[in-house]
């Protein structure tokens, strides 16, 4: 049994946390890892910088620019954390843009991401269509989990079909807004509840506006757990 599934059948309130390779330091990635083990999170999602991040708000951009300023990219990253299963046990996801993982190669950077004991990418801009036809063999010849994500304007067709190509859990994005931006309302939880009803075979994560322990909570009342990102980022400036 793969790391998050086992992950997701031991626990609730799953809490994991995203950070930026290569912020607030060039160097700072295993020892960013470590703090959040030892502070008992339970899945981390490692950001790989990029120059046009899309779905991120102005802190995580801030903090990508800073991070590809100083240098950071797949191979550093890779080399940084080549050793870290010697220590760890807890799920590590990469969230990347098709873009960065396409010029690397997206066969390589499976390979390079195996190596190190990552367990799932996060693909925000490449198409389900194409992951299910060209990239998902690839990944799980990797033990890699692509997860997809899951937003106010995703049809239940594309839902079930996202669910039914998945092994791992659906990221739950909570508004169609940019992260960073706290929009949990009685809209937001009316979505979320939707999603629930639909007895999906995939746990879900929630995202996006997670920002402190009451926010937190009311995700966890709809999903397995929620990610923080922005708030973290912002905590370690």
């Amino acid at each position: 049994m793969s790391r998050i599934k086992q992950l997701f059948k031991n626990k609730n309130k799953i809490l994991s946390i995203y950070f930026t390779a290569g912020y607030p330091e060039l160097k700072s990635a295993k020892e960013t890892i470590y703090s959040l083990v030892e502070n008992g999170v339970d899945m981390i999602e490692i950001g790989l910088p990029f120059s046009d991040p899309l779905a991120d708000g102005p802190v995580i951009q801030q903090s990508s620019n800073l991070a590809l300023k100083s240098g950071m990219n797949a191979d550093l990253l890779f080399e940084q954390i080549k050793n870290i299963r010697n220590t760890i046990e807890v799920p590590l996801i990469i969230m990347c843009y098709a873009n960065s993982v396409l010029k690397y190669g997206f066969e390589k950077f499976c390979t390079k991401a195996n190596e190190c004991g990552i367990d799932g990418l996060i693909i925000p801009d490449l198409p389900v269509g194409l992951v299910e036809k060209k990239y998902l063999p690839i990944a799980r010849e990797n033990k890699l989990e692509i997860i997809f994500l899951v937003s106010p304007t995703t049809t239940i067709e594309r839902i079930i079909k996202m669910d039914a190509i998945s092994d791992s859990f659906l990221y739950v994005v909570s508004s169609n807004v940019t992260t960073g931006k706290n929009n949990i309302n009685r809209e937001t939880e009316n979505y979320f509840q939707r999603i629930k009803n639909m007895n999906l075979k995939n746990p879900l994560m929630i995202g996006f506006g997670i920002s402190d322990k009451n926010s937190f909570d009311t995700a966890c009342n709809y999903a397995s757990g929620a990610i923080i990102g922005s708030a973290f980022i912002k905590a370690q400036d």
